[in-house]
């Protein structure tokens, strides 16, 4: 019977990874430090239109009760990571003319 070592993960991949340039090493850290936003208990569903829909007015709630768009930036940021840009795009669009359905800032 072969022993467990025999199976690690740096048996499988043979060749050092490439060297990579001071360039490619920033882009590397920008795209490791990208986060999106975390679990919520309330949207246990693999479809997340509820979670999009409630973190983006969280984000308007936000605005309005505290005028503070730089203090709630974090709450956007959340609500573009779980949202598709279409959406965001078009409710930005629609609170611009006023019909936004949902929380008016």
């Amino acid at each position: 019977m072969p022993d467990i070592t025999d199976y690690k993960l740096n048996k499988i991949f043979t060749t050092p990874p490439p060297e990579i340039n001071q360039e490619e090493q920033a882009l590397l850290n920008q795209v490791k430090a990208v986060r999106t936003t975390p679990r919520d208990a309330r949207f246990p569903a693999f479809n997340q239109a509820g979670h999009c829909w409630n973190r983006y007015n969280e984000w308007l709630v936000c605005v309005k009760q505290t005028k503070d768009d730089e203090g709630c930036k974090n709450l956007r940021y959340m609500a573009l990571s779980v949202c598709p840009s279409l959406w965001t795009e078009k409710w930005d669009e629609e609170r611009g003319e006023g019909i936004y359905p949902g929380v008016k800032a």
